[in-house]
């Protein structure tokens, strides 16, 4: 199976798992989306994930959390999309709901979080925002 962009893909996956209010969802590995997962988990958006390997292909199950039945994540978006790219330097990046949300940033130092790149005074692609 073929995607176009595995970000877009794993926001849709976790998307669609909340609206129809799912425990758990899968998705392709790749070290990209395992980047975008870790810091899903470190920041509580998700519970947890783990790798999954089925004979020759590897999947991602992710689970969900929900606070009170309802979803701990109400927005997700990607920004960066295949035909553009956005950009920003480490004073640029964007504060999500007066700093409440989150943007993940692809840089030379790896997939992390706006206030990690912020600290650490780089800036990179920016691949989705999450509140």
């Amino acid at each position: 199976m073929f995607f176009n962009h595995p970000v877009s893909d794993l926001v849709s996956r976790i998307k669609n798992g909340y609206m129809v209010k799912k425990s758990v969802v899968s998705s392709p590995v790749s070290k990209l989306r395992e980047g975008v997962l870790t810091i899903l988990k470190n920041e509580g958006y998700i519970l947890n994930y783990s790798k999954v390997k089925e004979g020759a292909k590897s999947r991602f199950d992710i689970q969900l959390k929900y606070h009170y039945s309802a979803p701990v994540v109400h927005e997700i978006e990607v920004v960066s999309k295949p035909g553009k790219k956005v950009y920003c330097p480490s004073d640029k990046i964007p504060l999500i709901k007066n700093g409440l949300g989150m943007v993940v940033l692809s840089t030379s130092q790896g997939v992390i979080s706006d206030h990690e790149a912020r600290i650490k005074k780089i800036g990179g692609e920016v691949l989705l925002k999450i509140f």
